[in-house]
């Protein structure tokens, strides 16, 4: 049975970092592109990064871009959002999510495997 969990989420004040992380079992996590996704309350859930299986090929959405680095530790079944210089705008529930095929997209349902998400919250 696939499981995939997020973890790290909680109340920061803008300006500052977080760390996400997302372990994914019951897969072989090495070929698996990992995503990130976030969802605000009456928005639409939108890619915000997104890892190949190589490690070393990585997207961002241009909100993010320069702010959030994300990276993998294939030992580990672990992928790891760090988050810096936090914006009230960066508030959502972030999502996790696996992709058999290797692909980054930026449509949720174009993943195999997703999490149930952590809250982010940013403000003062």
């Amino acid at each position: 049975q696939v499981q995939v969990v997020e973890s790290g989420g909680g109340l920061v004040q803008p300006g500052g970092s977080l760390r996400l992380s997302c372990t994914a079992s019951g897969l072989t996590f090495s070929n698996y592109a990992m995503g990130w996704f976030r969802q605000a309350p009456g928005k639409e859930r939108e890619g915000v990064s997104c890892i190949w299986r190589s490690e070393r090929s990585t997207y961002y959405a241009d909100s993010v871009k320069g702010r959030f680095t994300l990276s993998r530790d294939n030992a580990q079944n672990t992928v790891y959002l760090e988050m810096n210089s936090l914006k009230p705008e960066d508030t959502a529930m972030y999502y996790c999510a696996a992709n058999a095929a290797n692909r980054c997209s930026s449509s949720w349902s174009a993943y195999d495997y997703g999490g149930q998400g952590t809250q982010v919250t940013v403000s003062s």
